[in-house]
């Protein structure tokens, strides 16, 4: 078994749970028994008396019960499951005597409550097991106590403690007292994997039937007595910012409250990453239902004038970053025109190896190309909402939020109450794929809250969620292989950039397999509002760059997969430069277990047959995708995935975030695109942005795993990125055309203005 320390002390050990985004807060309290809808779902089971907290991520019941927290808040990827499994694993509990509640916002108890990056089980695989084990040592001990035996001679298994030699056994349930009150174990001893029973096992969704039947459980869900309805009038374009309103007529309508504006930032307030907005000085109508505060929103008269350039310092991830707004009103064919100036110019140079010059010079043949991508709305199937009430100097917030640590800050700052005073639900999100990393909306419902000086609820339209930001960027990606006289790839050059922000991973595949390689980026300014879009950046890169690559395959004569598990073995062998971010041996792998489950190679009559592998959020990910033509249209018949993610902690929740993410991702290449018009986005509303229909779903996706003993890496977002280089090669197989931009089917009319 693995040992692994807690901390040393009770003491250190509480102080530093947030860094170790751990949070085994000990102590003892008779908490009050589940909540009315949760006793439903466990109807079959006697409602403990008395719940006996071991630490912050579980508490047991008086018989045998075990409520487990989950810290990280949940949007569609099933962490509500998965991450306790990782608990009742290491606590050895049976698994139908689980109960499953989300932890609030909480930093000294749980750290950095992320959910994005496909970082969740990666970052809580040790805490998280590391506190079931604590737990279990814990019960242990209480049962050597009570029984006057050594600690070492307690086994425990399926809830039960147990002494062999004196025949005494009990439930964790009457240990829980007693073992709520002991110190801290300074380590503990982890399963090794092939002692593991719930990791590597599928189990139903803890949340199925209160979604299928509809109990209130997301952002839009939440109520409180005498709460109003807040919603804003934000500017026609990007660019524009608040000159003034005529609130008087609106007023006096029904049900209309008060007119308010409100302020994002305070002045001076240091931003960091995630205080993206575009419109941070808005008006805000506050009313008693959504119907009458919608009606008001049409009526009410409001003079937007231009912004003005400026810049400023935020905190990044990676330290401080400047960021440049520029005035003006943009466009998507402007875009078009500078992306396309700018990659005709070189770039700033982010990685070099070999000669490459040289290799071009002396080529005997060069083959270039250039991808494109659109901004992309996030559209998630939940609007934008929070909830908000600010009393004095106390505040709540129920909002469907992705990172609650960075707005929490913010909202200090905004509202002028200490952070400590700032208590947040966490509701289960209707989606959120990034889009709801940027809480500027929690702020402003709170400013309004604070504003009217009663709970009220803030409500984005569709149309006011797909209008106002935040989009993935728009791409611009140029390639160039250089041949020499026996058609040997003897350089490659990869220049790429975007609005506002590049888009280029200079050191993953295919770096290090290339003795001549260049990598060049560039960025263009814009008051755009951007963000992080299921798997940032690699959604755009990964279709570009393995289009490419099967271009060259083909160039060269040489099969797809082969081509590049040829690249794979060089990179392996003998790789080019040390900074190469990916490990050439799992990235062989996935191909080659993508090669036997797709049968590759065998030919099915009038079928296309796209491949594509990509290395993102520490994983490997490669599809084969099967189109035909129906009616002169294209349908994906089949796509094979296969991954390596590690330890698959729950078999059925990864497989349906690899087919949410393929679905997903050819609907977004084959449909997503929202331009703009002098600031204005051009879509506004589902019935103009087109998503993937069900007829449009491949008839089947067959899912295969990596067999290792690696810990978990990224789930969510990996599969996602080479589903649009699979389509694409798929596409050239079935009609001769390569594609080079995205939407690969639009029926957008010709770019004017």
């Amino acid at each position: 078994m693995t040992f692994i320390k807690t901390k040393i002390g009770r003491r250190a050990f509480i102080k530093n749970t947030s860094l170790a985004s751990g949070g085994l807060v000990l102590g003892f309290s008779i908490l009050n028994a589940c909540k009315p809808e949760q006793a439903k779902e466990m109807a079959a089971v006697e409602m403990p008396k008395e719940w006996f907290e071991i630490n912050a991520y579980l508490k047991i019941g008086d018989n045998g019960l075990v409520t487990i927290y989950t810290p990280n808040p949940e949007f569609g990827q099933n962490i509500r499951t998965s991450m306790p499994m990782l608990v009742a694993e290491e606590l050895d509990v049976d698994w139908k005597n689980v109960m499953v509640e989300q932890a609030p916002y909480h930093a000294d108890k749980y750290g950095f409550q992320l959910t994005g990056g496909s970082t969740g089980i990666k970052a809580r695989w040790e805490p998280l097991r590391m506190a079931g084990a604590t737990a279990r040592q814990m019960l242990r001990a209480a049962a050597a106590q009570t029984w006057q035996v050594h600690i070492e001679e307690i086994t425990a298994e399926a809830g039960v403690l147990q002494h062999v030699a004196t025949k005494k056994s009990a439930g964790y349930g009457e240990m829980a007292l007693i073992a709520a009150t002991l110190a801290v174990p300074e380590e503990v001893q982890l399963k090794e994997v092939k002692d593991f029973k719930l990791i590597g096992h599928s189990h139903k969704n803890v949340d199925a039937k209160s979604i299928v039947t509809g109990v209130p459980m997301f952002g839009m869900d939440y109520q409180k007595e005498g709460m109003l309805i807040a919603m804003i009038v934000h500017p026609p374009a990007f660019g524009l910012t608040l000159k003034s309103f005529d609130g008087e007529a609106v007023k006096a309508m029904p049900g209309i409250k008060d007119v308010i504006t409100i302020k994002s930032f305070k002045e001076g307030f240091q931003k960091h990453g995630f205080d993206t907005n575009a419109f941070p000085e808005l008006v805000a109508i506050v009313g008693n239902s959504t119907w009458e505060v919608m009606q008001a929103k049409k009526k009410l008269n409001v003079d937007w004038k231009p912004i003005t350039a400026n810049t400023e310092i935020v905190n990044g991830f990676f330290g401080k970053e400047t960021r440049n707004t520029p005035a003006g009103l943009e466009s998507t064919i402007s875009h078009k025109a500078q992306m396309e100036a700018l990659a005709g110019i070189p770039g700033k140079i982010v990685r070099k190896d070999g000669n490459p010059e040289a290799a071009f010079k002396k080529a005997t043949k060069i083959l270039e190309r250039s991808y494109s991508a659109p901004f992309l709305a996030h559209n998630s199937m939940e609007p934008i909402n929070a909830f908000a009430h600010v009393e004095g100097d106390k505040v709540k917030i129920a909002a469907p939020i992705q990172i609650p640590s960075f707005i929490i800050p913010t909202i200090a700052s905004s509202l002028g109450i200490p952070k400590e005073n700032i208590e947040m639900v966490l509701p289960r999100m209707g989606g959120g794929f990034g889009r709801k990393s940027y809480a500027h909306f929690v702020v402003e419902a709170a400013l309004i809250s604070q504003k009217v000086n009663a709970p009220i609820k803030l409500v984005y339209t569709r149309e006011d969620d797909m209008t106002t930001g935040i989009y993935r960027p728009t791409y611009h990606a140029t390639y160039r292989a250089a041949f020499d006289e026996n058609n040997n790839l003897t350089a490659l050059h990869v220049k790429a950039g975007g609005v506002p922000e590049s888009p280029l991973f200079a050191n993953r595949f295919p770096a290090g397999a290339i003795e001549n390689y260049l990598a060049e980026e560039w960025a263009l300014d814009s008051n755009i509002s951007i963000g992080a879009f299921r798997a940032p950046r690699s959604n755009f890169m990964a279709g570009a760059e393995q289009a490419f690559l099967d271009e060259l395959a083909e160039a060269m004569g040489k099969d797809p997969i082969e081509f590049r598990l040829e690249l794979l073995k060089r990179a392996k062998e003998n790789p080019v430069g040390e900074r190469n971010d990916y490990d050439a041996e799992r990235y062989a792998g996935v191909l080659e277990l993508l090669r036997e489950k797709a049968a590759w190679g065998e030919n099915k009559a009038n079928v296309h047959r796209g491949v594509s592998a990509y290395f993102c959020h520490n994983s490997y990910a490669a599809h084969v995708l099967d189109l035909t033509y129906e009616n002169g249209k294209p349908a994906v018949q089949n796509v094979c995935c296969a991954i390596d993610c590690g330890i698959v902690v729950n078999p059925d929740a990864a497989k349906n975030m690899a087919e949410g993410a393929i679905i997903d991702g050819i609907g977004n290449a084959f449909y997503g695109e929202l331009t703009f018009k002098d600031g204005v986005p051009q879509k506004n509303n589902f019935d103009q942005y087109q998503m993937i229909r069900m007829a449009d779903a491949p008839k089947g996706i067959d899912v295969h795993f990596v067999q290792n003993e690696i810990a978990p890496t990224g789930m969510g977002e990996p599969p996602f990125p080479p589903i649009f280089g699979a389509l694409a090669n798929a596409l050239y197989k079935a009609t001769g055309r390569r594609h080079y931009q995205q939407p690969f089917i639009s029926n957008r009319p010709p770019l004017v203005g």
